[in-house]
């Protein structure tokens, strides 16, 4: 009987102890992009003979903190709901490609800026990381909208000069959408990958 009042205090103090609090978004973030641009200053992996391990190790290191499904299912919309699980991996998997196609190409021409976190704001499980980078001389604001509903702090869409990349993909794929369906947006996305992988698409 001893053991068991012994037994359900340590339980009780357990549960009454302080949860160790969790990382902020800033230092969730930072470390990725602290990583980020030591692949990218990387000289090893500078040059086309390097394209493919580079933008590997670049998408290795920011899929430690964007998640890339929840950004698919917001760009998607209500169509999201509309498609099979299998139909929702295969869209998740080309929007990732598709981004990686399109903005990949401009992280590499990063040469050494320096990134500088300027503030974060939290609202219940929504956060916004904002930071500046010097672009051509210039201050560049790119903000991070995260969400900690998984457990912990990750990146689903971003804003650059105040444009957000989620909305502004929401609003080329509804007419899209309208028109062609899923079928035709995602046959869209598709082709335009493999023109990509064939070395014809445009950044």
């Amino acid at each position: 009987m001893k053991n068991l009042f012994l037994s359900l205090f340590m339980l009780a103090c357990l549960m009454s102890a302080p949860v160790l609090a969790a990382l902020s978004p800033t230092d969730t973030l930072k470390p990725t992009l602290n990583h980020l641009t030591s692949v990218l200053s990387d000289t090893a992996l500078k040059g086309d003979a390097h394209k493919t391990e580079r933008r590997a190790k670049i998408m290795d290191t920011i899929k430690e903190v964007f998640n890339f499904r929840e950004m698919s299912h917001r760009v998607l919309g209500p169509t999201w709901n509309e498609i099979d699980a299998a139909e929702q991996d295969n869209f998740t998997s080309q929007m990732t490609k598709l981004l990686e196609n399109i903005y990949i190409g401009r992280l590499e021409e990063y040469s050494g800026e320096e990134i500088h976190f300027v503030g974060e704001r939290i609202k219940g499980n929504i956060a916004q990381v904002s930071t500046e980078i010097a672009y051509q001389g210039k201050p560049i604001s790119l903000s991070y909208i995260m969400d900690q509903s998984s457990g912990h702090w990750m990146v689903y869409d971003i804003s650059i000069e105040g444009v957000r990349l989620v909305r502004n993909y929401m609003e080329q794929f509804r007419s899209i959408l309208h028109k062609d369906k899923y079928p035709g947006l995602i046959k869209m996305i598709e082709e335009k990958n493999r023109e990509y992988a064939a070395g014809d698409g445009t950044k």
